[in-house]
């Protein structure tokens, strides 16, 4: 029995299943301020492949972003990894700016947009208390 279990598992190996992670934040530039998006990810482990998109309050159209460089860094040996993620944001085919997302295990440290016209660095807050799903997003209300 134990002979044609292995043989088995020889002649079919598990095939390797990951799913597609995703995730999705909601940012605003202050409380009273107009400017919000949503932050949506994606990523396959089995192919190292990771995409995404924002989205804009007052915007129906979605912009593509693009992972451009992730840097990881232990702060102390009791401290959560920190991790820096750039993603390039992608108009028309050209890169129009730039998001850096900061954590530190599931804490946001920061989150900032630099438009590449003008340079300009634009500082956004994570807002937890606007309802938000993969299906609808976030529901600026």
């Amino acid at each position: 029995m134990k002979n044609s279990y292995f043989c088995f598992l020889a002649l079919f190996p598990f095939a390797a299943h990951s799913a597609v992670t995703s995730e999705s934040l909601c940012f605003e530039l202050s409380k009273t301020s107009p400017v919000k998006f949503e932050f949506r990810t994606f990523y396959d482990a089995s192919s190292k492949w990771s995409g995404g998109f924002v989205k804009y309050a007052k915007s129906s159209e979605p912009i593509s972003i693009v992972l451009t460089d992730t840097q990881n860094e232990m702060l102390g040996a009791d401290a959560p990894w920190q991790s820096t993620r750039s993603w390039s944001e992608v108009i028309s085919g050209k890169v129009s700016g730039t998001y850096e997302l900061v954590t530190q295990g599931t804490h946001i440290v920061s989150m900032t947009y630099t438009k590449k016209s003008n340079g300009k660095v634009y500082y956004f807050g994570n807002n937890t208390s606007v309802d938000s799903s993969l299906e609808s997003g976030c529901k600026w209300g």
